[in-house]
């Protein structure tokens, strides 16, 4: 997957742990943990907003994009 989360190296500037973000933006440690080790296909806009206003950070410090061509193509096209 091109898009790469970079949740812990913040958790770690900021030194908080995940379970205190976690208890502070409404998630469960699970649904963090998902987050964390990019199990999951998407976040929602508010859960973004909300990691951010606890580390005090900007989308682009806890999201890494890695150029892949192939992102410009489905299953659907071949």
């Amino acid at each position: 997957m091109p898009i790469r989360v970079n949740l812990d190296v913040m958790l770690a500037r900021r030194k908080i742990r995940a379970k205190q973000l976690a208890e502070q933006i409404g998630l469960s440690e699970t649904q963090l943990s998902m987050l964390r080790t990019e199990k999951v296909r998407g976040i929602r806009f508010d859960t973004l907003a909300k990691i951010c206003l606890v580390l005090d950070c900007k989308p682009a410090d806890i999201l890494d994009y890695d150029v892949d061509p192939a992102d410009l193509h489905t299953d659907e096209e071949d």
